[in-house]
């Protein structure tokens, strides 16, 4: 199995990896004697993102990756102890640093495994632990997870666009950073992307990588038709040209041209990329001139700031386009910047060991947290299609097919032929029990996935989410409570 990237090109370990209030937060319960204290903390999100009607969780094996390497090195413990508060004297006491040095990663992590469906207020991380452990690890996974999950989202909603067809991402040179590309690329590959241009994430995931050629390979000869005819017999097995650095038109006589001779030399012009101008006008002339002049198979590839959008248009307008590369629109999930993932506390043990349940408040309802131990349960019909997903406390009884719906606070119920728990084991106490699958696995995991959920792309959408019932109690108790 390929490695994840993070330990493969940056320093490790990632203790900090973070932000400095969660370490200036650590401090505080250290100094507060409830730092080992217990503890329960979700991870999810609040809102599908692009208006999809549900999530892609991705970023899991990112996730184990870093928590394999999580502690604080010798050069970490000493930065620490330079930095000063506004007093000038040290941040950070000498004896919380040694406590830092020697600390050990003990928690206990449940997750969605990658490419599974999920929606709002569903825990895609549980994470239980050392309050102080739970505390510090926080914007790490947040990090990971909603952007590889944004990027995911995004991918598959461009690939539903494509209906079918192959989606190749470009998008690395307009990436946010190295991580951030890397990152990209194999969130667009579990979303549907078939391939990918960037040479370095093919080599660490095992991505399939696809390329052309630039419009300045074309300026470097002193015309087009020069220009192919070298590119043909430096590439003669990969010959996709991209035809409109002059005129569209002519770079369509001119492949075709240079295409006659890779046949008299045993080879194929397997396509032509158009990257600007109509391209669903240009697709239908293109594919006539090269059906006239024998080429049936050779693929049109379509470029230039394409997304679901842009895709679904050319598709009503009947173009011609069979390969689709997409860019900058997928790798910076265009129109969101982040998914808008949270982390919330949900329980902490009192001094006796017992839960105490902990419930956020707000003014908005959308904002207020659901407390304790929680699990996800998905149910289906006979035909096992989804009927509906219940998030339920793992400290009470097995709880019934009942959901207390998050958009009406109305009660459903379900009539299940069976149920699974969406939420699995990743860590035990810091030790590491679950096995990552193959990222083709987790594509094709992401597609079933897809297919089980295809008709929530209707208009209509009225798929249950919620709240077991006596969760639902304990909710508005919570509420109440910390309201007196």
């Amino acid at each position: 199995m390929l490695t994840s990237h993070l330990k493969r090109i940056y320093r490790n370990p990632w203790g900090l990896f973070t932000d400095l209030y969660q370490i200036t937060m650590g401090y505080g319960y250290w100094k507060s004697g409830i730092a080992d204290r217990q503890s329960v903390f979700h991870l999810f999100y609040r809102k599908n993102p692009f208006g999809n009607p549900y999530t892609i969780a991705a970023g899991l094996d990112l996730v184990i990756d870093l928590l394999q390497n999580y502690r604080f090195s010798v050069d970490d413990i000493q930065y620490l102890g330079s930095l000063k508060a506004s007093d000038g004297k040290a941040l950070f006491s000498e004896s919380f640093l040694n406590y830092l040095q020697r600390m050990q990663f003990s928690c206990t992590i449940s997750a969605m495994p990658e490419g599974s469906v999920a929606f709002p207020h569903q825990p895609l991380v549980r994470v239980e632990g050392p309050l102080i452990q739970a505390q510090l690890i926080e914007t790490a996974l947040l990090n990971i997870i909603n952007f590889s999950t944004l990027i995911t989202t995004k991918a598959a909603r461009v690939c539903q666009a494509a209906r079918g067809e192959s989606v190749l991402e470009f998008g690395l040179r307009r990436a946010q950073g190295v991580d951030g590309g890397l990152t990209a690329s194999r969130s667009a590959f579990i979303g549907g992307c078939d391939g990918t241009s960037n040479v370095l994430a093919g080599r660490l995931y095992g991505i399939p990588v696809k390329g052309t050629h630039a419009h300045s390979w074309v300026m470097c000869f002193d015309d087009e038709l020069e220009a192919f005819a070298a590119y043909a017999e430096a590439m003669p097995a990969n010959c996709i040209f991209l035809v409109d650095t002059y005129d569209t038109l002519e770079g369509i006589r001119n492949a075709i041209t240079v295409g006659h001779r890779l046949r008299e030399k045993g080879h194929d012009l397997l396509g032509i990329r158009l990257d600007s101008g109509d391209l669903g006008e240009l697709s239908k002339i293109a594919r006539h001139m090269l059906d006239d002049s024998g080429f049936t198979e050779t693929a049109i590839v379509a470029s230039n700031d394409l997304d679901e959008y842009q895709i679904n248009s050319l598709k009503e307008q009947g173009a011609k386009i069979s390969v689709w590369g997409v860019g900058t629109r997928l790798v910076t999930a265009y129109e969101q910047a982040a998914l808008g993932g949270v982390y919330k506390l949900a329980a902490i043990t009192d001094e006796h060991g017992k839960w105490d349940y902990r419930v956020k408040l707000s003014e908005q309802e959308i904002k207020v947290s659901n407390p304790g131990r929680l699990q996800v349960r998905r149910y289906y019909d006979k035909q096992e299609n989804p009927i509906g997903d219940q998030i339920y406390n793992l400290d009470f009884s097995n709880p019934p097919a009942k959901v207390i719906n998050f958009t009406n606070n109305q009660q459903n119920y379900l009539d299940p032929y069976k149920s699974e728990d969406l939420l699995v084991p990743v860590f035990e106490e810091g030790r590491l029990v679950y096995a990552s699958p193959y990222l083709e696995d987790i594509r094709r995991y992401c597609q079933l996935e897809q297919q089980r959920f295809a008709s929530l792309h209707s208009e209509k959408n009225d798929y249950v989410n919620g709240l077991e019932p006596a969760l639902y109690a304990l909710k508005l108790s919570l509420i109440q409570s910390v309201k007196v």
